[in-house]
C-alpha cells in the first residue's frame, strides 16, 4: 500500500528593511536607546515571519524583540503577520522589552519559520544591524544614497527570465519585471528579484551620478524534495534506474515532474511506482513492502531442476504407499 500527499515548503526571499529617521550607515541603522524603530520588509510566500535579536549580554541563539528574556532557542519570537501585498512591518520599541538593552549593536533576524540562530541551515532568513546607544546629534539620509551635490538622476532598468518577476530594491518592493526605477540617487543598491517556483536571484549595483544600470535576472527552476519512507525500512531505493539511497531517505534537488521509483528489498516483492515532484514542495511517499511467497521463491530460471524435484517427490511419494500396501 503506497500513501503519497505533498507538504508546501514556503521558499522566503526576505530582505529586512528598516526605515528610520536617525542614522543610516553602512552598517545598519544608528539608533538612541529606548526610541521605536519602525521595521518592515518584503515576503511573497510566507504568511508570517519570525523576529529574534542577538547582541551584547544576550544569549547566542536570541531572543525575542518584545521581551528579552525569552529565549529563541526555547520556542520564543515575535511573530508578524505578512500582509496581502507580501509586505510586513513592526514598531520595535527598544525602552520596552522586559528589561535593559546595554549599548552596543545588535543583529534583528527575520525567518520565515520558528529557527533560532543556531537552526538556520534550511531556512530563509534575512537581518539588520542596529546600534543603540545615548541621545546625542546625528543627521543621515537613508535608502543606499551619497549626501552633498548629488541629485537623484540614476535609474535601474531590471529585466528577467522568466518574466513577471518581483523586484525588490534596498528592502523595498517596487514591482514586476519588466521594470525600470527612477529618480535614485548615486550610492549601492542590493536587488532582489524572485518568482514561486524559481531560485531566487540577488545582485549589487553601484551607480555613480547619472547613471542607468540594465540588471538581467535569469531565475532558474527551483527543485523540489521527495522523501521516501518504506515498511519495512532498508530498501534500496532507486530514482529513475539511479541508486539513490537506503529507505528512509530524504532526495533533494529533484528535477520537477514525473520520476519512476524502484524499492527493492531482500526477501520482498520489488514495486515500482511512478511520483510527481513539484518545484518547492516536498512530496513525501510511503510504501508497506509484501514479502515474498514461498513460490515465488522458487528458481523460476531453472524450470528443468523444478521439473526434476517434483519428478522425485512423486517417485518417493508412490514408494511408500506400495510399502503400506505390502505390509498389510
Amino acid at each position: 500500500m503506497a500513501i503519497a500527499r505533498k507538504i508546501r515548503s514556503p521558499v522566503l526571499v526576505l530582505v529586512a528593511c528598516l526605515f528610520f529617521a536617525a542614522t543610516v550607515s553602512a552598517a545598519g541603522i544608528e539608533a538612541v536607546s529606548g526610541e521605536t524603530i519602525p521595521l518592515s520588509g518584503y515576503s511573497p510566500t510566507s504568511n508570517q515571519v519570525y523576529l529574534f535579536l542577538t547582541g551584547p549580554n544576550l544569549p547566542t541563539n536570541g531572543v525575542a524583540l518584545n521581551d528579552i528574556t525569552k529565549r529563541a532557542d526555547e520556542g520564543h519570537f515575535t511573530v508578524v503577520q505578512v500582509m496581502g501585498d507580501d509586505s510586513w512591518s513592526y514598531k520595535w520599541h527598544t525602552g520596552n522589552v522586559n528589561g535593559r538593552l546595554d549599548d552596543g549593536t545588535y543583529t534583528v533576524w527575520v525567518v520565515n519559520g520558528p529557527n533560532d540562530r543556531s537552526n538556520l541551515r534550511n531556512a530563509e532568513y534575512g537581518t539588520i544591524s542596529v546600534t543603540l546607544g545615548k541621545p546625542g546629534l546625528s543627521a543621515g539620509i537613508s535608502g543606499g544614497i551619497t549626501t552633498g551635490a548629488a541629485s537623484p538622476s540614476c535609474s535601474l532598468v531590471i529585466t528577467s527570465e522568466p518574466a513577471d518577476c518581483s523586484v525588490v530594491v534596498n528592502g523595498e518592493y517596487k514591482g514586476k519585471t519588466p521594470l525600470t526605477v527612477g529618480n535614485l540617487y548615486p550610492g549601492t543598491y542590493t536587488i532582489n528579484v524572485t518568482m514561486f517556483g524559481y531560485m531566487p536571484y540577488s545582485t549589487v549595483v553601484e551607480l555613480t551620478n547619472g547613471a542607468e544600470a540594465t540588471v538581467t535576472a535569469y531565475l532558474p527552476p527551483e527543485r523540489g524534495t521527495l522523501v521516501v519512507n518504506t515498511t519495512p525500512e532498508g530498501a534500496q531505493i532507486l530514482l529513475d534506474g539511479a541508486v539513490a539511497g537506503i529507505a528512509p531517505v530524504t532526495l533533494i534537488n529533484v528535477l520537477p515532474g514525473g520520476h519512476n521509483l524502484t524499492v527493492v528489498k531482500e526477501g520482498y516483492v520489488t514495486v515500482q511506482q511512478q511520483v510527481s515532484v513539484e518545484a518547492g514542495l516536498t512530496t513525501p511517499v510511503s510504501l508497506t513492502l509484501s514479502p515474498v511467497s514461498p513460490l515465488q521463491a522458487l528458481p523460476i530460471r531453472t524450470p528443468g531442476l523444478v521439473i526434476a524435484t517434483l519428478a522425485g517427490l512423486s517417485c518417493a511419494a508412490l514408494a511408500v504407499i506400495r510399502l503400506r500396501s505390502k505390509n498389510k
